[in-house]
This record gives C-alpha cells, structure tokens and sequence, in this order.
C-alpha cells in the first residue's frame, strides 16, 4: 500500500489515466497538476496549479512519457496551459523524492543533474519496453493493412532492428505468414534471427535486400532509410517507422519518389492507451513502494 505516500502527476495522456487509478487503489495522496479539463473527478484528489508549495510534500513526480521539451514544457491532453517545469520550482522537492518519467531530454536531464534529483527513466527498463511491443506490434500491424491493398500473408517485410519491438514484430509477421528478413548488426541477434527461422542480414548491406520489398518496418533511432536505400524500394512498398522523432527515415525522398512513409512513435499510447497504461501503472507502483521502503530504513 502507498498510505501516507504523496504522488504528484504532471500532465499527461490517457495512460497516466491508469496510473493514478491504480495509485488511488493502493491509498496514495494524490495531487494533480495541468488536469483541469479532466473529465473524470477521482474522489479525494487534489487539483492544483504548479507551484513550490505544492512540490515541498511530493514523494513521487509523475511526468508524461516524454517528460518534457526542450523548452522545460509538460503537454497535458487535460489542460489548455501551458506547463514549465522550472528550476525554481523542483529545487523545493525533498531531496528523498524521484521524478519518473518514460524518457528524458536534455533539459529535464541536465535539471534533474543540477538539482541532484534522481530521474528514472521507464522505457529504458526491459520490463516495460517488452510489454509495450504488444500494443506497439498491434498498432503497426493495424497501419500496414490500413495502408496497403495486399495481405500480409506472403508479403516480403524487413524488421531493421533486433531489440524489444523489433523481436515481437519480425515474429508476429512471420507468425501471419509473412517472408520475414531482419537486418541486425550483432553476431548474437544475427544467430537469433537464423534460429527462429527467418533470414538475417547485415544492416550495411540494406540497399542489396530492398529490391523486392514490400513492407519495410524500422525501430532504429537513427537514419538508417536513406535515399539510396528508398532508391531501391518498389513503388508499391509501404515504410513504417517506429523509431521515436525524427526517425530514421528520409520522409522527403520517400515522398518525393512517391512511396510511402509513415512515422509512427508511441503506438502504445494511441491504438492501446488503456493497456499502456496499466503496464505503467503496475510497475511504477512497484518502483514507488520499494522507494518509499528505502525512504524509511534510511538507505
């Protein structure tokens, strides 16, 4: 139980949604700050503006998925304004406090440093980045259909990327009865991808496997689709990237030699908010008792 535990949520979508459910199950204080369009009133919790006063009992900050621009602003589906999270205002969180979020920029990175603030970051956990892949693999699958006049079935598709997402997609393609190709860059995925019986490559070698393609799927955070590779892709083919912005494809080139190109960062939180955020919700509970543990044996 978080009895007596204060968490304090800034903005957000409809994942942080289940968060604060599943906090209010467990007894937390709960303040939120940038919901004032929130339609739902969860009893017993606190709307407030942000301020010092408020962050001065603050246990637990709850931030959005991307924490914040560059700029130091929180968006906030549930409100009109604007929120900075300023220096000013967490120098006056308890120094025992942590702020969690999915992923960091800079500027929170650099402000949490100053301030020595511990930030954990949650996509970076593989616990969360594997259960994720199943909203993130449905989503994808969704846009390829949507976006396309062939099945899947007996289409030839790539996966660029052998980690969390990339796994769980090259296999549901094959799964569905796709020609599944991966292009990986280490001896051990490479091996892997063998071993589950689709067919590996070398990500410098991409160019010489595209000419035939007809679904290509990145999850590489840099750019990896260039126009030498687009070059070599069939009009027909469809690029979804997944990779976070600005990903890892030339979206002008595509565009220019007409094919299409879609970016598409945070399926999670669009096709399955519910379920994204109760994959959260149940390990940032987690998180938040064995601190508040820590908190009170001193260590």
């Amino acid at each position: 139980m978080l009895t007596g535990i204060h968490v304090a949520f800034i903005g957000g979508d409809a994942r942080q949604l289940e968060v604060i459910k599943k906090c209010l199950e467990m007894d937390a204080t709960i303040t939120l700050i940038g919901f004032d369009n929130l339609e739902s009133k969860y009893k017993g919790v606190h709307l407030k503006e942000l301020s010092p006063e408020v962050l001065k009992t603050v246990d637990a900050l709850i931030l959005p998925i991307v924490g914040t621009n560059e700029e130091g602003y929180v968006e906030s589906v549930f409100s009109k304004n604007k929120i900075k999270l300023s220096e000013e205002c967490l120098a006056f969180l308890p120094k025992t406090s942590k702020i969690y979020t999915g992923m960091a920029r800079n500027y929170l990175k650099q402000l949490c440093t100053e301030l020595q603030v511990e930030l954990i970051e949650l996509l970076d956990r593989d616990d969360i980045a594997i259960y994720n892949s199943i909203p993130t693999v449905e989503g994808t699958l969704m846009m390829a259909i949507q976006n396309t006049d062939f099945t899947i079935h007996n289409s030839n598709a790539i996966v660029l990327g052998f980690g969390r997402t990339g796994v769980s997609l090259a296999r549901a393609l094959h799964a569905l009865g796709a020609h599944v190709k991966v292009g990986a860059r280490k001896p051990e995925h490479l091996a892997r991808i063998f071993e589950m019986g689709l067919v590996p490559f070398q990500i410098n070698d991409l160019t010489a496997n595209v000419s035939d393609v007809d679904l290509l799927f990145n999850t590489i955070p840099q750019m990896i689709i260039t126009a030498k590779v687009i070059a070599n892709l069939p009009h027909h083919s469809l690029i979804i990237d997944l990779a976070s912005k600005p990903g890892g494809t030339d979206f002008r080139f595509a565009e220019k030699r007409g094919i299409k190109a879609l970016l598409a960062p945070g399926l999670p939180g669009i096709v399955a908010p519910k379920t994204a955020g109760k994959i959260i919700a149940n390990v940032l509970s987690n998180l938040i008792l064995e601190q508040c543990s820590r908190n009170q044996e001193g260590l």
